[in-house]
């Protein structure tokens, strides 16, 4: 509370009063006139301000700062309202600071500052306060006195002498100014009385500042009852519970329980779960009815309640047991994959003998879009389970899999856990869908988590970190997709049974296209009331010249842009003649249409190389979207011995070049060359299409060939293609992916292929489609390979596939 002074203004103390003051600059105060302030002064200009007043009039104006941050105000920083004070005393502090005690005199204004370096000097003009009319004085002084009171008595921060202090005070310029002293306000708002120059002017400036205070004032009143009225509510809340508690718990009356936890025991009691997982809901259970409800806890113990219940324990649908019925699904959804269809053909022969089996692990393993997950999907549907999906790509954290524990806030269980919920029985299909793409960091290993999921010996009392109980996995089956069998850890393979899904030939592709993806698309261009024809030449050509992948995705695409382009012509152009003949258009996509539509041809198929080339070789290799032809370019300058090797070529295939280069070196004489033949040859091997990486020992027959016909100057035959890895002996080993070379070659228009002699038994395996028209030799040796690449064929019988 603001000090009063008892000095009044007369006017013996304002002829007193010199018209030149020195000027104090004060930092986060405004003071005005009939108060006493102590004032801390700590720059050296406002103390040498002080000492001249001190040892002169002992005058001093005092002005605030307009920014209280400026260390080094100039008289653009100061009001030039203030207030004109006298120095009481002054009281050098021992850190160099100086305390002065002034008592405010009169209201004043700054009418120019004068140019004294040493400190802030300027010329005062005295505002002597004003008489007014009386009776309006009388009414304003009374709004004010009113506000007043109410204001002290609302705000804490205000003793309640203050009122005592004001109704002694009789002249209305010194009550305004106590009123002002005690107001807690900002300085621009306290600044805005003293720029006020009448009496009444600053009155009713003072009464808007109390309005608005007081308003405020009860607004934070009512807001603290209702928080406090809050709290007290809780509190007494609290208090009742935990004494009914009390005496439930000495009474042992479990019927008094809240009806929310009675229901909740009532789920439980109807659960038929194993006698250990209801011996841990019985006792969390138990915590719960003992637990606050406000208490973090509470919330804990009835989620993990809610899980147990919402987890299937026993439900369980009914298996379609109908081999006929499920091969009928199967080959509705999907043409071609016969190997895994038979797979699930066979689960549901065994099903039919045993009745109980345990769940079957499964992995598709084959590039994108060759129908992996849909397969998943109409088994599930065959099987009459249900179908729940899991993506395990980019998948780090093992609490992923296993659920996180309960320790944690925002704590769940996995996704195990969550697709068992999702599917609603204890025997659903849950597709694993990538799990070649999971990985691991420090959160843990998730393919690791995996191994007990996977494992039909452990899957039975899989443990979930949240639910922290054994839960049966033995009757869901799991089938899991990938596009690579070697990033999947080999553990984890060796749980599941890997069935192969090798890229679509041609006429697959086309009938796909004719029975689902056709009808598709034109559903979903709204072309099914048109007659839209789309014939299997065009089908074909679509397939051979602007796509090139083992599955049908692009392919897919590619008859959408043909749809989307239809659909834009039918609305632009033939709307009219719809309209004016009212019958269902035709449509017609010819070879013109589609090249129109979809652009110029895009791959082409038959890439084998042209004519016979001295030093060019076709290979046959397997990549991620099928098989490939991959052809060798070799040729031999003058230089020194060198050996360069370019076409983004891996480690495995630099070293079968360089094993095959060995192996000529080592067997010149038997294949007609020159003893050190290389002597002073710089070798130089190129794969083409530089820009995709190469890798594997497959290509070591043909990069072999490729040598000896750049060294001995003899064109291979152009037609002849072939695969396999080899030794320094010069023996042919086996390779992989030989379904796949061969579409490849198939699609090239080679009509000789060599494999390795221990290759010949998957021919089996392998569909007529594939073989049709062409030539497969197999070989054990480089020796017996060379005969039907350069010409020099001994008589040969035919291989023939039995």
């Amino acid at each position: 509370m603001a000090e009063l002074s008892n000095s009044t203004v007369d006017e013996s103390i304002v002829h007193e009063i010199p018209k030149i003051l020195p000027v104090l600059p004060l930092r986060d105060n405004v003071i005005f006139p009939y108060m006493i302030f102590p004032v801390l002064v700590g720059r050296d200009q406002s103390i040498r301000a002080a000492n001249f007043s001190l040892e002169n009039s002992k005058y001093i104006f005092l002005a605030a700062q307009k920014k209280g941050n400026v260390e080094e105000p100039t008289v653009k920083d100061i009001y030039v309202e203030g207030t004109i004070a006298k120095i009481i005393q002054i009281l050098k502090l021992p850190n160099g600071l100086m305390k002065i005690l002034v008592d405010g005199t009169i209201h004043g204004k700054i009418i120019k500052f004068t140019e004294n370096p040493d400190f802030f000097e300027a010329e005062i003009e005295i505002i002597l306060p004003t008489d007014q009319e009386h009776r309006e004085m009388n009414a304003l002084i009374r709004q004010m006195t009113n506000l007043f009171k109410e204001y002290v008595k609302i705000n804490r921060s205000i003793p309640a002498e203050a009122i005592n202090a004001y109704e002694n005070i009789d002249e209305p310029d010194r009550k305004l100014f106590y009123v002002a002293a005690n107001i807690n306000q900002s300085i621009e708002v306290k600044q805005g009385i003293l720029q006020q120059f009448t009496l009444r002017d600053q009155i009713y400036e003072i009464i808007k500042i109390l309005l608005s205070e007081v308003d405020i004032l009860k607004i934070e009143k009512e807001i603290e009852s209702k928080v406090q009225e809050n709290i007290s509510k809780s509190q007494r809340r609290f208090i009742i519970q935990e004494q009914i508690r009390i005496l439930q718990d000495e009474l042992g009356d479990e019927d008094s329980a809240s009806p929310e936890l009675l229901k909740l025991k009532e789920k439980l009691d109807k659960l038929k779960i194993p006698k250990a997982v209801r011996e841990k809901v019985e006792e969390e259970f138990n915590k719960l009815r003992k637990t606050p409800p406000n208490s973090p806890e509470t919330t804990v113990l009835r989620n993990f309640l809610d899980w147990i219940i919402d987890v299937p324990w026993n439900k369980k649908s009914k298996d379609y047991l109908d081999v006929d019925y499920v091969r009928e699904i199967l080959d509705q959804d999907h043409f071609g994959l016969d190997k895994p269809k038979e797979r699930v053909v066979e689960h549901i022969a065994v099903l039919n003998l045993v009745k109980q089996m345990r769940g079957q692990i499964l992995c598709f393993v084959g590039p994108p879009g060759v129908g992996k997950t849909s397969l998943g999907k109409s088994i599930a549907k065959a099987l009459n389970r249900k179908f729940v999906r899991i993506s395990l790509g980019g998948i780090r954290d093992e609490a992923e899999i296993r659920g996180h524990r309960r320790t944690y806030i925002g704590s769940m269980p996995g996704k195990i856990i969550q697709s068992m919920k999702k599917a609603g029985t204890v025997n659903p299909l849950i597709l694993l869908d990538e799990i070649d793409k999971m990985s691991m960091d420090f959160r843990g290993d998730p393919s690791s988590a995996m191994l007990e999921v996977l494992d039909p010996e452990q899957n039975h009392t899989f443990n979930d970190h949240y639910l922290d109980v054994d839960y049966d996995l033995s009757q869901v089956m799991f089938i899991t997709t990938a596009n690579v069998g070697y990033n999947i850890p080999l553990p984890l393979q060796d749980r599941m049974e890997i069935i192969e899904l090798p890229g679509y030939l041609d006429f697959e592709k086309v009938e796909i296209a004719k029975r689902h993806i056709f009808p598709k698309q034109l559903a979903q261009h709204g072309l099914e009331k048109c007659n839209v024809t789309l014939t299997d030449e065009i089908i074909q050509k679509i397939v051979s010249e602007y796509t090139r992948e083992a599955g049908v995705r692009n392919l897919e695409r590619e008859i959408a842009t043909l749809f989307r382009k239809t659909a834009r012509n039918l609305v632009l152009k033939d709307i009219k003649s719809r309209k004016t003949t009212n019958r269902k258009l035709s449509y017609k996509l010819d070879e013109k249409k589609i090249e129109e539509y979809l652009g110029v041809q895009k791959f082409n198929r038959n890439n084998s190389k042209k004519g016979n080339n001295i030093g060019s070789i076709t290979g046959l290799a397997w990549t991620s979207v099928g098989g490939v032809l991959l052809r060798v370019d070799a040729t031999i300058m003058s230089g020194t011995e060198k050996f360069t090797l370019t076409g983004q070529i891996g480690d495995v295939m630099k070293e079968s070049a360089q094993a095959a280069l060995s192996y000529l070196r080592s067997n010149a004489k038997d294949f007609g060359l020159t003893p050190n033949f290389n002597k002073g040859k710089e070798i130089h091997i190129h794969l083409p299409e530089g820009a995709i990486p190469k890798d594997g020992p497959s290509a070591g027959i043909t990069l072999t060939m490729a040598l000896y016909s750049a060294f001995k100057k003899k064109a291979p035959k152009s037609n002849v293609a072939m695969t396999g890895e080899i030794t320094l002996l010069g023996e042919v080993l086996p390779i992989g992916g030989l379904n796949e070379k061969l579409l490849a070659a198939q699609r090239g228009g080679i009509k000789t292929v060599l494999i390795p002699k221990e290759n010949e038994k998957d021919l089996v395996e392998i569909k007529p489609e594939v073989t049709d028209g062409m030539k497969i030799i197999p070989v054990s040796t480089i020796k017996q390979a060379f005969p039907y690449v350069f010409g020099k064929v001994s008589p040969v019988v035919k291989i023939v596939k039995k």
